[in-house]
């Protein structure tokens, strides 16, 4: 029969007086999600084609990241120079390490930046497309098409307010990612000349408001301004989205300052926090501790109380040997309507048990005697 241990934890909530309005933009299309579930927070024509302009340049960023060595010197092929639109100013036969090339991407929005990426990653523009649209179907951002790595226009390519969330949310998980998105400012290396590169983060937010840590701008005639934006306050983590914007960088601060206003984020669990015992079978350790492997946090209403509840099979048996880190099993957390997974690893080491064998082997006797007969062949032969 299943048995099934509950800790029931009250937590304990400052209430205080919601800050709600009513939130409105401009956009055709928006989005504001909930960085830890991928919750929409608020939404406008939210699940609406729309191009996305150099928006496109987080798929790029992150298929480069996790496809490529950003230690490796690319060679900038001359079909990525000269690309129209914003650039970086990249030169023919140029030589430049692909984590440079993505800060002139996602800084500068350099188009000749997204062509030296895409053909490095997959050696064409058509393959390297085929990558990123793989990557969105893999995040479940199932209304997107790419058809190029810098949003330049083509009817069918095009993405969502919410799907271009949902993106960012996957890629806002990569910390170098995250390192770069919220640069400032960067200065690189510029080959054959005397000084180098300054590269200068086009999002305005970064600059407006303490609390935002990303991501992207993006313009074209035909899509309108467009801008991804990110904010990390006290824990609370929002993205917000806004498609087709002629006041974007209100309606961001507005979107972000909604969230910051009516929502803050629990922490449900510690990272290296307790979480229980697990049996060690065949070794001399009886049982090790486990531990949270990571800060689980949920997004609630200011003024909202909840309670979690702490799930498990019964105590889960490990085979020695058991380092640690090791996975242990996952932890269901529910909590405020929502059902949460919890990664525990073991906090302690549990070595397999020593047979006979292995005892007599290290055991001071067994040594002696080893050194006794070494003595012994020597003088024998």
């Amino acid at each position: 029969m299943r048995k099934t241990f509950c800790i029931i934890l009250s937590l304990a909530l400052i209430f205080c007086k919601s800050s709600a309005y009513a939130l409105s933009v401009s956009a055709k299309s928006a989005a504001l999600i909930d960085f830890y579930s991928g919750e929409i927070l608020y939404e406008k024509n939210a699940h609406l084609r729309l191009p996305m302009a150099s928006t496109t340049k987080i798929m790029t960023a992150l298929c480069a990241i996790e496809n490529g060595n950003l230690s490796d010197v690319v060679t900038v092929d001359k079909r990525a120079v000269g690309v129209e639109g914003s650039s970086m100013y990249l030169g023919y036969n140029e030589k430049i390490t692909l984590e440079n090339l993505i800060y002139g991407l996602m800084l500068s929005s350099g188009n000749d930046a997204a062509v030296a990426i895409a053909l490095h990653i997959s050696g064409s523009i058509d393959a390297f497309a085929d990558l990123m649209n793989k990557t969105a179907n893999k995040i479940g951002a199932h209304n997107t098409s790419f058809k190029n790595p810098n949003g330049l226009d083509d009817e069918n390519h095009f993405t969502t307010a919410y799907d271009l969330a949902m993106i960012t949310r996957y890629a806002m998980h990569n910390e170098k990612f995250c390192e770069i998105v919220s640069s400032k400012e960067k200065k690189i290396p510029w080959e054959g000349r005397s000084y180098g590169r300054t590269l200068r983060n086009h999002n305005k937010l970064l600059f407006l408001l303490d609390y935002c840590d990303g991501v992207k701008t993006g313009f074209t005639k035909r899509s309108g301004r467009c801008l991804v934006s990110s904010a990390n306050k006290d824990n609370l983590r929002v993205i917000a989205v806004t498609l087709y914007d002629p006041d974007d960088w209100k309606d961001h601060k507005n979107m972000l300052s909604y969230a910051v206003d009516n929502f803050k984020a629990v922490n449900l669990a510690e990272k290296g926090g307790y979480a229980m015992s697990a049996n060690v079978d065949n070794s001399d350790t009886q049982s090790v501790k486990c531990v949270f492997a990571n800060d689980v946090f949920i997004t609630v209403k200011k003024d909202e109380n909840i309670n979690a509840v702490y799930n498990y099979d019964a105590l889960p048996h490990l085979n020695a040997p058991v380092k640690c880190g090791d996975a242990v099993c996952e932890m269901g957390i529910s909590a405020g309507g929502k059902e949460i997974k919890a990664k525990i690893i073991s906090a302690e080491n549990a070595e397999k048990k020593k047979t006979i064998k292995d005892k007599m082997r290290k055991s001071p006797f067994s040594k002696n005697l080893g050194k006794i007969f070494e003595i012994w062949t020597l003088s024998t032969f």
